[in-house]
Formats: C-alpha cells, structure tokens, sequence
C-alpha cells in the first residue's frame, strides 16, 4: 500500500466510531490543476494517463462501515457554475464534508482567476464553516510559487468562518499529499468532539 493510499485509510481510521456514515471529499480547482491525478495518486492508480474532465470523477472507499467517496469536479469554465451543485443538500448529521481547492503552483497567470472562483465559494451560503484544504500543486516545477506566498496572494488570513490549511504538494509524486489528507482527518475528529 502507497504511502497516498495509507493516509487515505488514516482518515477512515480515526472517524471510526464517530456519527458519520460518509465521508464527502470534493475536489476542486481549475482545468489542469492537477485535481485528476490528485485523485488517481489518492487511489494508487497510473497518474500518467491522465484527460480533462468533462463531467466528475468519483472513487470510493469503505472501510467497517465508513465510506470514503472522493469527487472531482471538471474545472473548466463551462463546468465550474455546477460547482455549487456538488456541494448542496448535505445534512451534516448523516454525512460529513470537505472540500479540496487544488492551484496550479506554477501557473501564475492564472492567480487571479483561482482566487475569485475560490472567493465565490468561500461566499456560498451553505458552504459556511466547512472545512477547506487547498493543495497548492505541482511543487515539482522549478516555477512553482511557495505555498505561503499562494496563500498570502489569495487573502487566506481573512476567512475566520472556517478551519482552512495550504499545503504545498506534488499530486505526481505524492508528496505533501499525506500531509493534507491528515490535516483533513484530524480537523474533522476535532471538530467534531
């Protein structure tokens, strides 16, 4: 089992024993951010054959009774208004979510048009309070920007409605992926308690 794949089973493992039934992770960010490949690496599958998506991917893992399911969301354009419709009707009683921002490190010229689709969603209305992880991708590229100097450009300080972490990864190489997929299980354990 990868070194992915494990801390995708940790995130199973401490919810043992607490109400949810289901674990919703959805992926989100910009075409070519690198959702798809996150998704594939999380699952220990072939990152190398990756196409845009048109629609949404879904994997799904259960584990005595928990169920982990993993959505990622097409980023391009047209797509991106049907965002918000992945997210709805979620009673947080029977099933807890969160949500993946992925950023294109390297791609600085798209900065500010990740920062408002990302500022739209923080606005939503029953988005309020969940949890946000952003994975600040493709670390690997000698262009990339340093996750602190993403996170100071998209006004991360500013939302204090929410638990948020940025954290700087390779979706190719699956470094910094663990790291974000305990930040996601710890920060559900504790809100819960």
């Amino acid at each position: 089992m990868g070194e992915v794949q494990k801390g995708l089973f940790s995130v199973i493992e401490k919810l043992k024993g607490t109400t949810e039934q289901e674990l919703r992770i959805v992926l989100l960010g910009l075409d070519n951010a690198g959702k798809t490949t996150l998704l594939k690496q999380l699952a220990s599958e072939d990152v190398n054959t990756i196409t845009p998506t048109q629609g949404f991917n879904i994997k799904s893992v259960a584990c005595d009774g928990m169920k982990l399911n993993v959505w990622d969301i097409g980023g391009q354009r047209k797509i991106r208004p049907f965002w918000k419709k992945y997210l709805e009707n979620t009673d947080l009683l029977s099933i807890s979510i969160t949500y993946i921002y992925v950023i294109d490190s390297a791609d600085k010229k798209r900065f500010e048009e990740t920062g408002l689709e990302l500022s739209e969603l923080i606005d939503e209305e029953n988005l309020k309070g969940v949890p946000l992880l952003i994975f600040a991708n493709k670390q690997d590229l000698a262009t990339a920007s340093p996750a602190s100097e993403i996170a100071e450009g998209l006004n991360l300080h500013t939302y204090r409605d929410r638990e948020w972490q940025i954290q700087a990864c390779s979706a190719v190489s699956g470094e910094g992926v663990q790291d974000g997929m305990n930040w996601i299980s710890n920060n559900i354990v504790n809100k819960k308690k």
